[in-house]
C-alpha cells in the first residue's frame, strides 16, 4: 500500500472550492461550538452529521474535520478568560491559562493555546496519515474470530475504563446492546410491534438525541451561564520567547498521539498527563498553577495531538478511541463507508483526503483563530434563551430530512431525555453510542466464526491475535485493582492554591 501514492492522488480533491468552503465552515463553526461551555465537538458533529447527507462525502468529512480541530481550541477560549472550560479537555488549561489573563496577558495566553493547538493538531494528522495504512495490512490478517475479541476488547474498554464508576460505564454498554440490529437473521428486537422499528434505530437518531439535546437543556435550564464582562485583548505579545516552548510542543505532541491511539481515554486525560510531565521537566516548578505559558502550551498541545490519533483505531479497526471518533464513524456509515480495511482499499480517494483535511483544518485554525480572536469572544455573549432554541431546532431539522419522519424526530427528543437523566444521575453516555457501533461488529464476527468453524468455540481462542486480545481484554478490569493494591497511589504534589484552583472548577 503506497501511502505517498494515494496521499498525492486524494490532495486534488481538497481543491474542490466546495470542499475548502466546507474546511473553513467547519473550523469556524468548531471554535464557536468550544468557546460556549457545555458545548462540545461531539455535540457540534451530531448536530451536523444529518445536514450532511445532501453533500458529497469529501465535503462532509472536511467539515466534520475542521470541526473536530476548531472545537478543541475553542474550548480554551473561555478556560483562559472565564476560567471556565468549554470543553473537559479544557481542564488543565484553566491551571495556568486563567492566571495569565489575571496577570493581563490574556491576548498572550490566546496565542500560546492557539499556536501550541494548531501544532498538535498537524502533529495528529501526520501521525494519521502514515500509521493508519500500516496498521490496515495488519487489519488484513483478522479472521472473524480475532474481529469478535476485538470489538470485545473495545467494548470491555471503553465501559469501564471510560466510566468513573465502572458499574455505570457496564450499564451503559448495556443499554447500548439492546439498540443493537440482527444483522445476519433480521430478526426483531425490541419492536414493541412499532412498523418504524422494523428496520432498526438510525445511528444519527441517537447520537444527535444523546449528544445534542442535553446541552442545549442544560441551556435553556439557565446553566453555563456566563459573564463575559470587559476582556481586554489589547497587550503587546511580541517580546514573548516562542522558541521556548519547542520542547514542551514535542513532549506534549508524543503524549496526545499515545493517549488518542488507546480507546476510552481522551483528550481530557492526554491534557492533564501533559501538564503534570511538562511541570515535572520545568526548572521553574514554583510557578506553575501562577500563569507559567509553558503550563498552557503542554494541555493545549497534548489535547490537540489527540484528535487525529483517536481516529487511527476507528477508521481501520472499527474500534473509535472516544465519544467523538465514534460519532465520526457514524458520518462515515451514513455516507455508506465502511471503517475498516476496505475503506483504504475502496474507498482510498476519501479516505486519504479526510486525512488530509485533518492537516489542512489545523492550519486554517491557526489562521481563523489568529483574525478573529476578538470575534470568538463575542460568542461568549450570546444568551442561553437564545442558543438553546436554536440547537434544538437544527437537531429537529436534521433529524426530519433523513426519512421525513415525524416518529424519528421523537425518538430522537426520548433519546435527549434518556441523555440528560443519564448524565445527571454520572451514567456516561459515551460507552452507550460505542457499544451499539462494536456490538453488531461483535455480533456478526462471532456469528461467521461459528458458521465457518461448525459451532466450535475453541476456534475463537485458535491463533496468537485472539490470545493477545483476550488478554488484553481480562487487564482492563484488572486496572481499577491496582490502586486498591497500592499501585499508582503516589500524585503530584499540589499546592494549596492548586487544590482550590481545581476544585472550584465549572464545567
Amino acid at each position: 500500500m503506497d501511502i505517498f501514492a494515494n496521499v498525492l492522488a486524494a490532495a486534488p480533491g481538497l481543491l474542490d472550492p466546495s470542499v475548502i468552503l466546507a474546511m473553513l465552515a467547519g473550523t469556524a463553526i468548531g471554535i464557536a461550538v468550544g468557546a460556549l461551555p457545555g458545548l462540545s465537538a461531539t455535540m457540534g458533529i451530531a448536530v451536523l452529521i444529518p445536514l450532511t447527507f445532501s453533500m458529497e462525502p469529501l465535503v462532509a468529512l472536511g467539515m466534520i474535520a475542521g470541526i473536530y480541530n476548531g472545537a478543541m481550541f475553542g474550548g480554551s477560549i473561555p478556560a483562559i478568560l472565564l476560567r471556565i472550560p468549554g470543553t473537559p479537555a479544557g481542564i488543565a488549561t484553566v491551571f495556568d491559562g486563567h492566571e495569565m489573563a489575571k496577570n493581563g496577558q490574556a491576548r498572550l495566553a490566546l496565542d500560546v493555546s492557539l499556536a501550541s493547538s494548531s501544532i498538535g493538531s498537524a502533529v495528529s494528522a501526520v501521525a494519521l496519515l502514515l500509521i493508519a495504512p500500516p496498521l490496515v495490512l495488519i487489519a488484513l490478517k483478522f479472521s472473524p474470530a480475532n474481529y469478535f475479541w476485538l470489538a470485545v476488547f473495545g467494548m470491555t474498554t471503553i465501559a469501564i475504563l471510560l466510566a468513573g464508576n465502572p458499574a455505570k460505564g457496564i450499564l451503559s454498554a448495556c443499554f447500548g446492546l439492546c439498540l443493537g440490529v440482527d444483522g445476519i437473521s433480521g430478526a426483531e428486537r425490541f419492536t414493541f410491534d412499532t412498523l418504524e422499528l422494523l428496520s432498526g434505530i438510525h445511528i444519527v437518531v441517537l447520537l444527535t438525541g444523546l449528544y445534542a439535546i442535553p446541552p442545549a437543556i442544560d441551556l435553556l435550564m439557565g446553566k453555563n451561564t456566563i459573564d463575559a464582562g470587559n476582556i481586554e485583548l489589547g497587550e503587546k505579545t511580541a517580546g514573548f520567547k516562542w522558541l521556548s516552548l519547542i520542547p514542551t510542543w514535542i513532549r506534549a505532541s508524543g503524549i496526545g498521539l499515545v493517549v488518542g491511539i488507546i480507546p476510552a481515554l481522551g483528550g481530557n486525560i492526554a491534557a492533564l498527563l501533559a501538564w503534570q510531565e511538562e511541570r515535572r521537566w520545568s526548572k521553574k516548578q514554583d510557578n506553575w498553577g501562577k500563569g507559567e505559558p509553558a503550563g498552557l502550551a503542554a494541555p493545549e498541545c497534548a489535547n490537540n495531538a489527540d484528535t487525529a490519533a483517536t481516529l487511527i483505531p476507528a477508521l481501520t479497526l472499527g474500534i473509535p478511541g472516544n465519544a467523538v471518533a465514534a460519532v465520526v464513524l457514524g458520518a462515515l456509515l451514513v455516507h455508506g463507508l465502511l471503517p475498516g480495511p476496505e475503506l483504504f482499499r475502496a474507498n482510498a480517494d476519501i479516505t486519504y483526503g479526510f486525512m488530509l483535511s485533518m492537516l489542512v483544518t489545523a492550519g486554517m485554525m491557526f489562521v481563523i483563530g489568529k483574525l478573529g480572536a476578538r470575534l470568538y469572544v463575542n460568542v461568549l455573549r450570546i444568551p442561553n434563551t437564545i442558543l438553546g432554541p436554536m440547537i434544538l431546532a437544527l437537531t429537529v431539522i436534521g433529524i426530519y430530512a433523513i426519512h421525513n419522519s415525524v416518529f424519528e424526530v421523537a425518538l430522537m427528543l426520548c433519546f435527549g431525555l434518556i441523555g440528560f437523566g443519564m448524565e445527571k444521575l454520572s451514567i456516561p453516555t459515551a460507552p452507550a453510542v460505542l457499544v451499539v457501533i462494536l456490538g453488531q461488529i461483535a455480533e456478526e464476527n462471532l456469528r461467521r466464526a461459528l458458521l465457518i468453524s461448525g459451532d466450535d468455540f475453541g476456534y475463537l481462542l485458535q491463533g496468537p491475535i485472539s490470545i493477545i486480545l483476550v488478554t488484553l481484554t481480562g487487564i482492563a478490569p484488572v486496572s481499577l485493582w491496582l490502586p486498591k493494591l497500592g499501585i499508582g497511589r503516589n500524585k503530584p504534589k499540589v499546592s494549596l492554591d492548586e487544590e482550590e484552583q481545581q476544585g472550584g472548577l465549572q464545567i
